[in-house]
């Protein structure tokens, strides 16, 4: 018998919850990503990020929602490969984990983030905890898709305007 894809994912989603129990505790990271990622994102049921092209060896998520917040506005905002769009999104991972790297200052103080390799993404997945949320989207001046589009972010609908703000 096989179980339901939807099932499989909740099996998951509990599996990690219990090793996060078992632990001392998670932080919040954030990371900004663009159309294609995000559709990656929500194609895993919001529960891991996809792997690297080989043009990034290094996978980036930042300590704060202001330093993800204005890279997806000032980078995928103005990228084709990111649709011209970004989002911030939010998500949990064991302490434990990240114990292993060392938070980087790479220009104002609040610009903190960790350097992931590429390959210990799948790693750093698995000690995710819980999905992965969308918690803002933005646009550049060339976006041509839908201005005013519904996101589903994790069991949520977010009506998403031009603004970036949820409407």
């Amino acid at each position: 018998m096989s179980i339901p894809k939807f099932h499989m994912s909740a099996l998951y989603i509990y599996a990690k919850m219990e090793n996060y129990r078992k632990g001392a505790g998670a932080m919040i990271l954030y990371s900004p990503v663009g159309e294609q990622e995000y559709i990656l994102i929500k194609e895993s049921g919001y529960t891991a990020f996809p792997p690297r092209l080989p043009e990034q060896p290094i996978f980036y998520p930042v300590l704060n929602e202001q330093y993800a917040a204005e890279i997806a506005s000032r980078w995928n905002t103005k990228d084709i490969k990111s649709g011209f769009q970004g989002y911030v999104t939010r998500f949990e991972i064991c302490d434990s984990f990240m114990k292993r790297y060392e938070v980087q200052t790479v220009g104002r103080s609040y610009h903190q983030e960790y350097w992931i390799p590429a390959e210990n993404l799948a790693e750093f997945n698995q000690h995710i905890v819980g999905r992965i949320k969308v918690i803002k989207s933005v646009q550049g001046s060339e976006f041509t898709g839908s201005l005013n589009r519904t996101l589903t972010d994790a069991g949520k609908q977010h009506n998403i305007g031009i603004s970036g703000k949820t409407v």
